[in-house]
């Protein structure tokens, strides 16, 4: 029984810290009011701290799970042409940068896309 006890006692403690490990923020596309809109997510140690995204200081809602919906036309002003990850900062109230982290984008959502006049299919 003793030798069970110890067993869950170590299994508890490597999964203890896996549950808490991914603190990455994430992005993903949803609907808004000016239509599609980039949700991103994360976590800081306070409210009272600020989010940037690609140095650029944007509003962010919730306490220390904070989200940030930015329009879609908005990222492309934010991010170069192509781009597949923004780069969100969390900033702590002395203008300090507590944490750094790159957000990957959704796949094609900077890319371009080429409006076709006509497309010719020819069967043979």
């Amino acid at each position: 029984m003793v030798l069970f006890s110890r067993l869950a006692l170590v299994a508890a403690l490597l999964i203890t810290p896996a549950a808490h490990a991914d603190t990455r923020p994430t992005a993903k596309l949803v609907r808004c009011s000016q239509g599609d809109c980039l949700l991103i997510r994360g976590t800081r140690s306070s409210p009272a701290t600020r989010i940037t995204i690609n140095d650029r200081a944007v509003e962010a809602s919730g306490g220390r799970g904070w989200k940030v919906r930015v329009p879609v036309a908005a990222v492309r002003g934010l991010a170069s042409p192509f781009a597949r990850t923004l780069d969100v900062a969390v900033i702590d109230a002395a203008g300090q940068v507590e944490r750094r982290e790159s957000v990957r984008l959704p796949v094609g959502l900077m890319g371009h896309t080429t409006e076709l006049a006509s497309l010719v299919v020819r069967a043979r």
